[in-house]
C-alpha cells in the first residue's frame, strides 16, 4: 500500500504556484478530521498507537547550541513502542513554524497543530511554512561562471524565487551530485578544475586541479572516486583524472586515448569503462590499482558507453560505424555487436536496466534496446536532433536539438512484438540549438518523487516543469539576471539514514520557539513538538532583512473601481519602519496566466508605500514588492492577494 502522501488540493493552485507537485511525495489522501491526535508524549518523544517517535535537533556547531543563523540536523527515530524495532520505510512529513500561544490557547495545542498542518498541506500562498523539511531546490547552471539557486515553491506570474547565486572560477561544463545531494561537482574546462559545492549552505568550499581540459564527469557506483574526462589535444594529457571525493585529491592521470570521453562503471565499482573519440577504443580501467587492463576497439568513433545492471554489461555506440558493442563486465569479453544505423549518439538505460535508449541524431530516432536479448526492438521517430536522454520509472524524455518539443516514451510499452506509446510536450517557444555555446549537462533534470521532470529551455531563459499525466507543462521557472543552460534538483526532505532514523539538515532561523510538525500516515499521527533556538550575540548589530508587510484594507475589490495597494517596508526584530526607498514598485498579476503588470510606488509617510494598480478583470490578483535597492532577494516570498469582483456583487 502506498504509504506517501497526495496533496489532493494542488490543483487548485496550477498556474500560481507548483509548490508541491512534484516536491511532495505522493501520499494515501488523509482526512484530517478522522486523524486521532496523540495523548501521550514526553518532551520530545511520543507515543501512541504501537508506534514511539523521538526527535533530535542536533546542532552542527562545536557549542552543541542551536543558534540563529546556524545548521542542524532534524531527526526523527520512528520505532515499534513495543520491541523497539525501527519502522522503515514509513515516510513521514515535518514542518517548522514559529510557535502560535494564542491559537494554542484558543484551540488548545492538540487541535491547533492539526489545523497547522492540514494548512501547511493545502500549500497555499501565504500560509507556508517557516521551513518546509519535505522541500527541494533546483540548482540551475548558467552560461556564464555561476550557479543559482531556486526555491521551486515561489514562482507566481513569472516570478521566481532565487534563494542565491555561487560564483564559481570559470564557466561549467557538466556536474554531477552523489545520492545525498550534499555536494556538487562540477566541471570547469577552461579553469581545468572541478568546483566543489557544498549544496547544504549553498557555497564554492574548494576547486580542485583536474587535468587538461576536464569536461565530463561521473562518480562510481559506490561513490569513493570522481572520474574527469579530459579532452585535452595532447595524447599525453587526454584521458581521465580521478579524484577521492572524501580527501578531495587528485590521485592520478590515466591517458586513454584522444578525443572525447563518456565513462561508465560496473555495478561493484571494480571496473571503469572510458571512450576514446578519435582512437575508436574502449579502455577498461581496473579501479583498485587505477591502471589500464586493456584497450578494446569497439568502432572507429564511439561516441556514449552505459551500463544496465541487468545484464552486467556496458554497451558503446558509435555513430559513424552504426553500431552498439555489448562487453561484459565480468569476463570483459565483447560479447555481441548490435548493427544499427549511422548517426548514433547519447545513449542510456531505465533504472531497471532492462531498457537502454540509444538517440540517432541523423534519422531524428530513438533506438531500444531490450538487455534481456541484447537486441534491436525498436526505431521510434522522436524530436528532431536528439541529444538528451533521462530516465524517470515511468518514461524516458528525450530533448531535441533542433525542437521546442520533447518526447515522453512509455517504458511499459515497449518490448518484442508491442506498439511503443509516445507523446510529445512544448518546453518553451523555440529550439535549444537557438541559444548557443551548450554545456554537456543535461537541460533535462527529474524531480525527487520520480514522476516529472524540469527542463530547460536555454533560449528563453526558463526552466519549465512537467508533470507526467498532463498536456504541458506546469509551470516555468523564468532565471533572473544569468542565462539558463541546465537544471538539478537538490533533495532536501526527511531521508531514512539508517532504519527507523529520518534526517533533514536546515539552516536555523531567528531566535524564539517554534513548533516542529510530524505528520505520519500509518497510523495517522499528528503532533507539534518543541524546539528552542537561542539568538547569536555576533549578530545583534545586524540591522535585520527588510519585509514587507501589506496593509489593505480589504482583500476584494469592485470591477472597474480604483484599488491603491498599500503597505510598508520593515526590518529587524523591532520592525523598524525603512523609510526613503525610491526605487520601490509593485509587481502584480491575474492568475493563472496573464502577464504581470508593474507600477512605480510613492513613500507616503514614515516607512509607508502607497502604489496605484488596475485590476480591470474579475477573478484574483496577486501583488508582490520588489526593490532593487534592497537586493535581488528582497522580500520575494511574500505575496498578497485581491479578488476582484463584478461591480454588483461586490
Amino acid at each position: 500500500m502506498n504509504r506517501t502522501i497526495i496533496v489532493a488540493v494542488w490543483a487548485l493552485v496550477v498556474g500560481l504556484a507548483l509548490i508541491w507537485l512534484g516536491v511532495w511525495r505522493a501520499l494515501q489522501p488523509i482526512m484530517l478530521s478522522d486523524v486521532t491526535l496523540p495523548r501521550t508524549w514526553s518532551k520530545n518523544t511520543l507515543e501512541r498507537d504501537g508506534v514511539s517517535v523521538a526527535l533530535e535537533v542536533r546542532p552542527l556547531a562545536e557549542d552543541s547550541v542551536l543558534r540563529e543563523g546556524g545548521f542542524a540536523d532534524v531527526r526523527f527515530r520512528v520505532t515499534d513502542s513495543a520491541s523497539g524495532q525501527p519502522l522503515s520505510g514509513v515516510n513521514p512529513g515535518a514542518w517548522l513554524d514559529p510557535e502560535t500561544v494564542a491559537a494554542d490557547q484558543a484551540q488548545g495545542r492538540e487541535h491547533s497543530c492539526k489545523s497547522r498542518v492540514g494548512v501547511f498541506l493545502k500549500s497555499s500562498i501565504g500560509a507556508r511554512p517557516l521551513l518546509d523539511l519535505n522541500s527541494y531546490f533546483l540548482l540551475v547552471m548558467n552560461r556564464d561562471a555561476s550557479v543559482s539557486v531556486v526555491d521551486p515553491s515561489v514562482s507566481v506570474g513569472g516570478i521566481t524565487s532565487t534563494m542565491a547565486r555561487i560564483d564559481i572560477k570559470q564557466p561549467p561544463m557538466d556536474w554531477v551530485t552523489p545520492r545525498d545531494n550534499k555536494r556538487v561537482f562540477v566541471s570547469m574546462p577552461t579553469a581545468a578544475e572541478i568546483a566543489v559545492i557544498d549544496s547544504e549552505q549553498f557555497k564554492l568550499i574548494d576547486s580542485v586541479a583536474a587535468g587538461s581540459n576536464p569536461v565530463r564527469l561521473a562518480l562510481q557506483p559506490d561513490e569513493r572516486l570522481l572520474w574527469v574526462g579530459n579532452n585535452a589535444k595532447s595524447t599525453e594529457e587526454s584521458g581521465v583524472t580521478v579524484i577521492d571525493t572524501r580527501s578531495l585529491k587528485t590521485l592520478k592521470h590515466l591517458a586513454t586515448g584522444a578525443g572525447h570521453h563518456e565513462i561508465a562503471f560496473s555495478k561493484d565499482s571494480r571496473f571503469a569503462f572510458v571512450t576514446n573519440r578519435d582512437d575508436g577504443t574502449l579502455s577498461l580501467i581496473d579501479i583498485a590499482s587505477l591502471t589500464i587492463s586493456q584497450q578494446l576497439q569497439t568502432g572507429s568513433h564511439p561516441l556514449s558507453v552505459a551500463h544496465s545492471p541487468l545484464s552486467q554489461a556496458v554497451y558503446v555506440a558509435d555513430g559513424k560505424d552504426g553500431t552498439v558493442t555489448v562487453v561484459d563486465t565480468a569476463s570483459l569479453a565483447v560479447r555481441r555487436v548490435i548493427k544499427m544505423k549511422q548517426g548514433l549518439g547519447p545513449m542510456g538505460f531505465s533504472a531497471d536496466g532492462r531498457f537502454g535508449i540509444v538517440l540517432n541524431t541523423l534519422e531524428n530516432q530513438a533506438s531500444v534496446i531490450d538487455a534481456a536479448t541484447d537486441s534491436l526492438i525498436h526505431e521510434l521517430n522522436v524530436s528532431t536532433e536528439p541529444y538528451q536522454v533521462v530516465f524517470t520509472k515511468a518514461y524516458a524524455y528525450i530533448r531535441g536539438l533542433a525542437s521546442a518539443k520533447v518526447t515522453m516514451i512509455n517504458l511499459s510499452s515497449l518490448g518484442e512484438g508491442r506498439t511503443p506509446i509516445s507523446q510529445s510536450f512544448e518546453a518553451g517557444p523555440q529550439a535549444p540549438r537557438l541559444a548557443g555555446d551548450l554545456p554537456l549537462a543535461s537541460s533535462l533534470a527529474v524531480s525527487r518523487d520520480d514522476n516529472a521532470v524540469f527542463v530547460v529551455n536555454p533560449v528563453d531563459n526558463t526552466t519549465y516543469f512537467y508533470a507526467e499525466g498532463m498536456n504541458a507543462p506546469m509551470s516555468g521557472y523564468p532565471n533572473r539576471g544569468q542565462v539558463a543552460r541546465a537544471a538539478m534538483v537538490i533533495d532536501r526532505s526527511l531521508r531514512e539514514v539508517e532504519p527507523g532514523l529520518y534526517s533533514a539538515r536546515i539552516k536555523l532561523p531567528t531566535a524564539g520557539r517554534f513548533d516542529v510538525a510530524f505528520l505520519l500516515n500509518q497510523p495517522n499521527i499528528i503532533h507539534c513538538f518543541t524546539a528552542l533556538v537561542e539568538p547569536d550575540k555576533n549578530l545583534s548589530q545586524h540591522p535585520g532583512v527588510p519585509k514587507v508587510e501589506f496593509m489593505l484594507d480589504k482583500s476584494t475589490a469592485a470591477l472597474g473601481s480604483p484599488y491603491v495597494v498599500r503597505f510598508r517596508i520593515v526590518q529587524g526584530k523591532q520592525k523598524v519602519q525603512r523609510s526613503g526607498v525610491k526605487d520601490v514598485q509593485v509587481r502584480y498579476f491575474r492568475a493563472p496566466t496573464s502577464r504581470a503588470r508593474q507600477v512605480a510606488a510613492l513613500e507616503v509617510g514614515d516607512g509607508v508605500y502607497e502604489a496605484p494598480v488596475t485590476l480591470d478583470q474579475n477573478g484574483a490578483w496577486y501583488l508582490h514588492v520588489r526593490a532593487a535597492s534592497l537586493g535581488a532577494s528582497f522580500d520575494d516570498k511574500t505575496f498578497a492577494s485581491v479578488r476582484v469582483l463584478p461591480g454588483d456583487a461586490h
